[in-house]
């Protein structure tokens, strides 16, 4: 993407509000807890601990809205905690410049490091940074400063106590994750009665399975919609790729490609109407013409083979989707999941401690982007207070502020927020200059002016960043005022310092890039060792059906979910990135990705048609999975050192398997259509810059 086309982007999105994703009643609740806390503060105190006030109950409203599965309460009050503990080490040495910086470049490294433990971490963190350079230029005393760090733990607690004593949508969040994904298949169905080799975006399903995490309490107050549904769409989706697919399902003409059209038309609006049902806690509505296509006709069933086997499981996956709803509203216990455990256990925020200093502990190397990104923040931060201290413009914090919220690890963010916060910082501050220089408010018009823009902030949260930042940006000169600062002095250096802060942090990027496009190639060789794994565990089940591994078929699905999504989410920031791609074209990373999403539909396939326990164990497949086994450890080698594939060995082997059977079978079916995807997969990775095949050219 050129920089002209990522700008006109940047101002497309940022301008753009979708009304889908505003919540107003969760806006007036964030904004009532500012107001309180504002109110408390300017009636019992003074106006600089108002703005301390402020600053923490807007933080923790604001952190209460990421998209975390934890309570939201619990946010609230870490957040508070923490940046009551900031902005009071930040007190302790305001006064000394020096001591400041170093305070500043040490706090902002391990802000940096956060993003390792998850993006809300890294955002709250990042806001910790923000709100420690605000406060600490108000004037006070170390007493002073305790005081200031406890009114903004106190926002939080308020913020936290809103949240439970209103709650909007108890379990809201977990509702909408589980009805897209009941949705996602509900659409996945309808476009496989046109196009049988459909694509499906699996992460809806990773985040329902985020969703579905709870701790032992959580699980006696789950709604019992929320119970089991989950595992039934997991199962529905390969059997509804069965039994499109031509191969190893209804045949691509005929009576029988009618019925599986039906089936799949039929399934699309169950799944449909049950995720209308879980969205919203209502009764499930079905129509009866639906229902009556999951039946067997009268006159006999049309279907044959696997098609049959397919559509039969299709019918009672449904029925057991329907028969879910029964039962009363709440159950003691949720419905068994996978590997038999009744739940999936979340961790709690003490035990979440080790699993964070595990993540810090991985990306604490040279060669990680989030270690470089928070290297990165951290020295762009410093150079940007010690420039900001020594401008004539006064407020010389918003430099450095500006750099840490919009830094992000990847520069497609970076540039993209940066862009957006300069353009809404400017529209925020001359807007709010025009309300203060016009209607010269008092402590406390200002107080309610400040409300106004939060509560407006906190509605489009999710989307417009460029208006959001307008908002922000009002919401601080308005908070200043109540301090009494000069709004004129407020406007002008709001806009140079952001600016400044923005150009340092591109500057940072080019000076230090962590550019994702020379790591394609790493992330592609992961997809493919988690795809090589699950296809191996599926084909493990065909050579020896007795021997079935309670979990490896599940865990090695997950992690080719997972190291797929890793992949889509480096090659779209690739994408936008201004330099060139080494080693992977355009047009080979296409086609790489449509070969590795096709080994894993086939694996998928062939996973739907598991034969019993009691089977006779299968030789060839036992061959052929040995073989498999074997190169693609040396595969997975290749595609990072840029050498060309070999997959002779499993071809041979499956040669001799089609000799001896034929294509009778799911198993060799398969396994000749995950041969063909890994064959384009190597003919993907031996093409050149300008699209065609190096061994074509040799030859």
């Amino acid at each position: 993407m050129t920089w002209s086309s990522a700008l006109k982007e940047t101002a497309r999105s940022g301008l753009t509000i979708e009304r889908t994703r505003l919540e107003p009643l969760v806006a007036i609740r964030g904004a009532c807890g500012v107001a309180i806390v504002i109110g408390g503060a300017l009636w019992l105190a003074s106006p600089t601990l108002a703005v301390s006030s402020a600053f923490g109950a807007f933080s923790a409203g604001i952190a209460t809205f990421q998209r975390s599965w934890r309570p939201r309460p619990v946010l609230a009050l870490a957040v508070a905690a923490g940046l009551a503990i900031s902005t009071f080490l930040g007190y302790l040495v305001a006064a000394h410049p020096v001591g400041f910086a170093v305070l500043l470049a040490v706090w902002t490294l391990l802000a940096g490091m956060a993003w390792a433990v998850g993006p809300v971490s890294g955002l709250v963190a990042s806001q910790m940074v923000a709100v420690m350079l605000v406060t600490v230029t108000l004037p006070t005393s170390i007493l002073g400063a305790l005081q200031h760090a406890g009114v903004i733990a106190c926002g939080g607690l308020v913020q936290a106590a809103l949240i439970v004593l209103f709650p909007i949508r108890p379990w809201g969040i977990q509702r909408d994750a589980l009805a897209d994904a009941l949705a996602a298949e509900a659409d996945y169905a309808r476009r496989l009665r046109h196009d049988p080799v459909a694509p499906f975006d699996p992460q809806p399903l990773m985040d329902a399975r985020s969703a579905a995490a709870v701790t032992p309490r959580q699980a006696k107050r789950r709604p019992q919609q929320l119970s089991g549904y989950r595992g039934l769409a997991e199962r529905v989706r390969p059997v509804l790729a069965s039994l499109a697919d031509p191969v190893v399902g209804a045949p691509a003409e005929g009576p029988e490609r009618d019925r599986a059209r039906d089936l799949l038309g039929a399934a699309g609006t169950v799944l449909d109407a049950v995720a209308h049902a879980i969205r919203w806690g209502k009764p499930l509505r079905l129509p009866a013409e639906a229902m009556a296509v999951l039946e067997v006709p009268e006159s006999g069933p049309v279907l044959h083979g696997a098609a049959r086997r397919s559509a039969l499981r299709l019918i009672a996956l449904l029925g057991d989707v329907v028969d879910s709803t029964d039962g009363p509203v709440e159950v003691a216990a949720p419905a068994v999941g996978e590997g038999g455990r009744r739940h999936l256990r979340r961790t709690t925020m003490t035990g979440f401690v080790p699993v964070a200093l595990r993540a810090l502990r991985r990306e604490a190397r040279w060669t990680s982007p989030v270690a470089r990104h928070a290297v990165r923040v951290s020295a762009v931060a410093s150079v940007g207070y010690v420039v900001g201290h020594n401008l004539p413009l006064g407020h010389g914090y918003w430099a450095p502020m500006a750099s840490v919220m919009v830094m992000r690890p990847d520069f497609a963010q970076t540039y993209s927020r940066g862009v957006a916060r300069f353009m809404g910082t400017l529209v925020g501050v001359l807007i709010g200059g025009a309300v203060m220089a016009l209607v010269h408010p008092g402590m406390y018009v200002c107080a309610v002016f400040a409300v106004l823009s939060v509560t407006l902030q906190y509605l489009l949260l999710r989307t417009g960043y460029i208006v959001l930042s307008a908002c922000i940006s009002a919401y601080v000169v308005f908070l200043l005022g109540i301090a009494g600062t000069e709004w004129s002095q407020t406007v002008l250096s709001r806009v140079a310092l952001t600016l400044l802060g923005g150009v340092l942090a591109l500057i940072a990027y080019a000076l230090f890039p962590a550019w994702e496009t020379p790591r394609l190639r790493d992330r592609l060789a992961e997809w493919l060792e988690a795809s090589g794994r699950y296809s191996v565990a599926v084909l493990s089940l065909f050579a020896q059906p007795a021997a079935r591994p309670p979990r490896r078929v599940r865990e090695s699905l997950l992690d080719t979910r997972a190291a797929r999504a890793a992949w889509e989410q480096i090659a779209a920031r690739a994408e936008k990135e201004p330099v060139r791609h080494r080693g992977l074209s355009r047009s080979a990373e296409r086609s790489a990705e449509t070969a590795l999403t096709t080994m894993g539909r086939v694996t998928m396939l062939m996973e739907a048609h598991l034969p019993d326990k009691d089977a006779e164990p299968n030789d060839d497949a036992a061959q052929f999975v040995e073989a498999l086994r074997a190169a693609l450890p040396d595969a997975v080698a290749a595609v990072r050192e840029r050498r060309e594939l070999d997959w002779s060995q499993p071809r041979e082997v499956l040669a001799k398997w089609r000799a001896r059977v034929g294509d009778e079978g799911v198993a060799v079916r398969g396994s000749e259509l995950l041969m063909d995807a890994l064959d384009e997969l190597a003919r993907a990775l031996t093409r050149g810059p300008g699209g065609r095949n190096r061994a074509a050219r040799r030859t």
